[in-house]
């Protein structure tokens, strides 16, 4: 039976614990609002531009700019660009993603980063980096500690960094760490957690390079057609890159309202939890003192009665 010191001992520990827990859940909850205004102005923009570029994708040759080539698989790697964070104490938000990922890689890419080359990826926050970079996969490029303070030019460096593993041309926006391009890979998808409310999160795979085509379904109505002026060239190198850069940032303002509302759900358990640990250890404290009073008591009227 452990002694009163060394319950208020613990039960000091515990309040201690609560107090951090309470202070992290208030600050989340303060990072969340902003972070959600931030993702609901930028997601209108990045998801009709994607479905305009779908549909323009669509409507054009293959190889009418670099981003829009399909290549088979076996010209070259996948690269998976996995955005986790840079902290933990968010529940289970960056092992979702971590597993959706690895899940992802062993599944349709079977012979994994040991296995020819078949698998790259770009690490996005600490957590992701840490455990890929442990296991020895493909790592083309890294960033971490931007989700202090998201700015899009963080999105504009990691889109450059992954336009330039999959044309192999190197960009003139660099600052992402990593190797330069090493070959070209067939394809490139991002991994994130997309954020749907506080108290639920998604995670999504999507493909980023080359621009997915809208599938147009036989006896569908006519389509929009597009009249390209100046030309087709210039409209595509310069929107193309612009519809790239748009779509990483989208995914870096998901996950990090994601990650907001994950760590605040966390604390707020963790909050409640210890509640209920203090309640059982002040109970179980009382009764290990009251047993304490009553021996002191029977030794006391012992002692008279042998008198």
């Amino acid at each position: 039976m452990p002694s009163l010191l060394d319950l208020r001992r613990r039960i000091r520990a515990v309040k201690s614990t609560q107090q951090i827990t309470k202070a992290m859940k208030m600050v989340a909850a303060s990072k969340l609002r902003r972070a959600q205004e931030r993702l609901l102005s930028a997601r209108p923009f990045a998801t009709e531009m994607l479905r305009v570029l779908n549909g323009l994708a669509a409507r054009v040759e293959p190889d009418a700019h670099p981003l829009l080539e399909d290549r088979p698989a076996a010209s070259g790697p996948t690269m998976v660009i996995v955005i986790t964070a840079d902290r933990g104490l968010a529940g289970s938000f960056n092992a979702n993603v971590v597993k959706a990922a690895s899940t992802f890689i062993a599944k349709d890419l079977p012979s994994g980063p040991s296995g020819g080359g078949e698998a790259a990826v770009g690490l996005v926050g600490r957590k992701g980096r840490d455990f890929f970079v442990r296991r020895g996969f493909d790592v083309r490029y890294e960033a971490v500690n931007i989700f202090q303070k998201v700015q899009y030019e963080d999105a504009r460096k990691i889109a450059a960094a992954a336009i330039e593993q999959f044309t192999g041309v190197a960009s003139e926006l660099g600052g992402v760490q990593g190797p330069p391009p090493s070959g070209k890979v067939s394809s490139v998808y991002l991994i994130y957690n997309e954020f749907k409310s506080i108290i639920s999160q998604r995670v999504v795979i999507e493909r980023l390079l080359p621009i997915p085509r809208l599938e147009i379904e036989p006896g569908a109505p006519p389509q929009v057609d597009y009249l390209f002026e100046p030309g087709p060239e210039q409209i595509l190198g310069s929107l193309l890159p612009r519809h790239v850069e748009t779509q990483v940032w989208r995914a870096l303002l998901e996950s990090a309202a994601a990650e907001h509302a994950a760590r605040m759900t966390a604390m707020d358990a963790a909050t409640r939890n210890s509640s209920e640990i203090l309640d059982s250890l002040t109970l179980y404290m009382n009764k290990v003192r009251q047993a304490a009073i009553t021996r002191e008591i029977i030794e006391v009227v012992s002692g008279a009665e042998a008198l």
